[in-house]
């Protein structure tokens, strides 16, 4: 089982919540202050920035089969998203960085 920081469109009550089906959630959780969310279209990005916000999210423990799935839904492959270890208050959990230009997209704030 892995523990896992989703951000976005992945947290209970929102329209990709479906893809943790029959996985465990942990608790509501927030990073330290070195990320920063983008409003990619419909979805956010989180990307590292020394100077940036305490994102809001939640941790889910995941086994093998659904994070397969998770990185299938953030495109690990194709290169849109990475899965590192997210500094979280108190703890490390692998969440998703997006890898692609943020240029010109707007500052999402901390909560997706």
């Amino acid at each position: 089982m892995t523990r896992i920081f989703v951000y976005g469109t992945l947290k209970r009550g929102r329209e990709n919540h479906h893809w943790l089906a029959g996985q465990r959630f942990i608790a509501e959780a927030r990073t330290k202050p070195v990320y920063r969310l983008f409003d990619m279209g419909g979805y956010p990005g989180m990307t590292r920035d020394d100077n940036g916000a305490a994102v809001e999210g939640e941790i889910w423990e995941v086994d093998e089969g659904g994070l397969a799935r998770l990185d299938v839904l953030e495109d690990i492959e194709g290169g849109e998203y990475e899965r590192v270890m997210i500094e979280i208050e108190g703890d490390r959990v692998e969440g998703y960085l997006y890898l692609r230009s943020v240029d010109g997209r707007p500052d999402a704030g901390a909560n997706w």
